[in-house]
């Protein structure tokens, strides 16, 4: 059932447009999260979800989870440096979610840039979700389904060619063994320059193998891994101006005049990164009603680099129109190995039926962190002033050179090096309860036993937190297509929740500041409606939502910090997503989020209080924009020709607590045309950031944000065979 009347050559498109190389219809809306925890579908869970399906991925031409999350509102990215690793850093309705990403539904920490060549889709669940997660997830979390073994055969290449030298090669085979078992291949080579943007390269390669074994039967086992290794001149973005060397207010980016400007050393810069996924999945359906899961999941990631962080807090691009070079370093190396066991499926009892999941999670995370040491790494005495260009420790900001040359050195500091090991053991417990036809209830609760252990070149610290959270959501169904829910959730946040591969309390500062910090605590409340229209093919969904986060650690005394601040964000969301006909497909989006820093604690830096800053507390979080709005659609002219396009807005995002940094809102389109040459033969011509926007996708504190790509053509060529 659609909402148009179809044309009268309908019915040969909708035939030719579904075949799927996976099985599934060419549709941007998914049925329901994956996952045994998840015990309701979409339509009746109690909260914001986002699915981000793979011929939405396939029409956009989204080859990274970056390029990805686009499509979902409220959701923007942090930059690195050393600290915070370079790599994917969301922000989800305005809280850090670097730790809380999930492949397959089990937690990786690794820091690092993740692909989509082995992904069919990507789910975004919003809002505190600890119970469904474990610790983190104060705003959400991501979850990346891989792509598994399937019962038919097929097989596709891909080829992509398009501007500043890309080219893009993948695979994908699925090839049935008996009846019961198949094997599943994946392959990538990946190489581009970035569009304007100067010097910056980008290579990578990846290869995902997987064997299922009894498939359609009750019992079920599947063997994958990922492997994916990237090499690139990382691209070192674009200063902030800082026009006061006193101090700076509502300071932006300055590019110089020229938005292609690279503060990068060719001669010093670089970045090597790996990531090494093998897991074994076993099922097995004791009967209709009761499924048992059990994932084992041995990790690896790494990576490598010497970034230029172009700093412009030394106020030399004001002063002089220079900017100093500064070098910032990470050469990491995170092992993890996790066990998961989930008993689901649904039972009557007292006459009411009952969909459940009971599970038990194990895990030890262990990161391995080094520095370099850089020399010369110092802003010169007196700044960098016109006469010291040359050496490549400072450059023109109109005019920076990547190839300027560079006479220092770089070696490994075993000083700087620092261990840090994370161990956990959850029990968790969910279950939606059918109370009629028309009221559900969704219960769902876990423990988390979580301890970390940190040690560098002089000292060790362990600390160790247990936390209960919780989430309870009343779904009322008016009619069967449709459902209106008030929900509540909690998150919690420890000490050392990041085990080492971000900027967060580790276990070293809790012991040298304050032993007895407790795990950041965060309570969602949330009213929404979500609504499946056209026979299921078009769902419409809102929600306002009210997010406190409590318990925040800050700054109450020089190197003291407390369990004292306090955050808020209250927010709007609706969507739609589906099919308006068989022609037709859409995906829309819009987030409100406005957010404080309610108690920001004491002002000050690394840990002692300056009674000259000014106090943050009123402020607005840091990579929050007040609205952002997603539109895209696609139309079939024909049984053989698609078109496409849209546009994706951002509002102006703050790069610090102190507001004193911003990026500016920015508004990009976007086209596509699919043409259907034969039946094993597809074209598609994408052109992203179609008008050649300058805009800036991630921010990093004080010192700089990244330019966006400019205009970017992709032709890509799909050959089924």
């Amino acid at each position: 059932m659609s909402l148009l009347a179809a044309p009268a050559w309908a019915g040969p498109a909708v035939e030719l447009e579904t075949i799927q190389i996976d099985g599934e219809a060419r549709s941007y809306k998914a049925a329901s999260a994956t996952g045994a925890e998840h015990t309701a579908a979409e339509l009746d869970t109690p909260r914001s979800t986002t699915t981000l399906t793979e011929p939405l991925l396939r029409d956009s031409a989204a080859l990274t989870l970056q390029e990805a999350l686009r499509f979902s509102p409220g959701i923007t990215f942090g930059a690195g440096e050393g600290g915070n690793p370079l790599g994917d850093r969301p922000f989800i309705r305005g809280f850090d979610a670097q730790g809380d990403t999930f492949v397959d539904g089990v937690r990786d920490i690794g820091g690092q840039s993740r692909e989509l060549f082995n992904i069919e889709r990507v789910e975004v669940i919003k809002g505190p979700n600890s119970a469904f997660a474990g610790r983190g997830a104060a705003g959400g979390s991501l979850n990346l389904v891989s792509k598994l073994p399937q019962a038919q055969r097929f097989a596709e290449a891909g080829l992509t060619y398009g501007s500043d030298q890309t080219q893009r090669y993948t695979l994908d085979l699925n090839q049935p063994l008996t009846s019961h078992a198949a094997l599943r291949l994946n392959l990538l080579s990946h190489d581009q320059n970035v569009a304007g943007r100067q010097a910056v390269e980008q290579r990578r390669q990846g290869i995902a193998p997987s064997l299922s074994l009894g498939l359609g039967t009750p019992t079920r086992l599947t063997l994958s891994h990922y492997h994916l290794r990237s090499d690139e001149l990382p691209d070192s973005g674009i200063p902030y101006r800082y026009g006061s060397a006193a101090g700076h207010v509502k300071d932006r980016p300055i590019d110089g005049g020229d938005r292609s400007n690279f503060y990068g050393l060719k001669a010093r810069d670089f970045r090597k990164t790996r990531a090494d996924l093998t897991t074994l999945t076993a099922e097995h359906d004791f009967t209709e009603h009761l499924t048992s899961r059990t994932t084992l999941r041995i990790g690896n990631s790494g990576q490598d680099y010497i970034l230029t962080n172009p700093d412009g807090s030394q106020h030399n691009v004001d002063r002089y129109g220079t900017v100093w070079r500064r070098a910032n370093s990470r050469h990491s190396d995170t092992d993890t190995a996790s066990l998961q066991s989930d008993v689901f499926g649904s039972f009557e009892a007292g006459g009411l039926a009952n969909r459940y999941s009971l599970g038990l999670e194990a895990s030890r995370e262990h990161t391995d962190v080094q520095r370099y040491k850089v020399s010369p790494n110092k802003n010169p005495a007196g700044g960098c002033l016109p006469g010291l260009i040359g050496d490549g420790q400072c450059t023109w900001l109109s005019a920076p050179s990547p190839r300027d040359p560079w006479y220092g050195s770089a070696t490994l500091d075993p000083a700087t090096r620092t261990r840090t090991q994370g161990q956990t053991l959850a029990l968790y417990a969910m279950n939606t309860v059918e109370l009629s036809p028309r009221w559900q209830l969704n219960l769902g609760t876990r423990l988390d036993h979580f301890s970390t252990e940190a040690r560098d070149s002089t000292s060790r610290a362990r600390h160790t937190s247990q936390f209960w959270n919780g989430q309870a959501g009343v779904v009322f169904k008016p009619v069967p297509e449709a459902s209106l829910y008030l929900s509540w959730a909690t998150s919690a946040t420890p000490v050392g929740g990041l085990v080492g591969e971000g900027s967060e309390t580790n276990p070293l500062a809790a012991a040298n500041v304050h032993s007895e910090l407790q795990p950041e605590q965060t309570v969602n409340h949330e009213l929404g409606g979500k609504w499946d229209l056209a026979g299921g093919d078009l769902m419409l969904a809102g929600a306002v939502f009210h997010t406190v986060k409590h318990n925040t650690r800050v700054l109450v005394g020089n190197n003291t910090y407390r369990n004292a601040g306090t955050s808020r964000v209250n927010g709007l969301e609706l969507s739609a997503t589906g099919q308006l006909s068989t022609q037709w497909q859409v995906y829309a989006g819009y987030s409100l989020l406005d957010s404080e820093l309610v108690d920001a604690g004491l002002p000050g830096r690394r840990g002692t209080v300056d009674a000259s800053a000014p106090n943050n507390s009123g402020n607005r979080l840091p990579n929050v924009p007040r609205q952002s709005l997603v539109l895209w659609s696609t139309y079939a002219l024909t049984p053989q020709l698609s078109v496409g396009g849209g546009a994706f807005h951002a509002g102006r995002v703050f790069g610090d607590v102190g507001n004193s940094v911003y990026v500016p809102a920015y508004t990009r389109f976007d086209a596509m045309a699919n043409y259907q040459l034969s039946r094993t033969v597809e074209l598609q011509l994408n052109v992203q950031n179609l008008a050649d926007k300058a805009y800036y996708d991630r921010t990093l504190g004080n010192h700089y944000a990244s330019m966006a790509a400019g205009r970017t053509a992709l032709v890509t060529t799909r050959v089924k065979f």
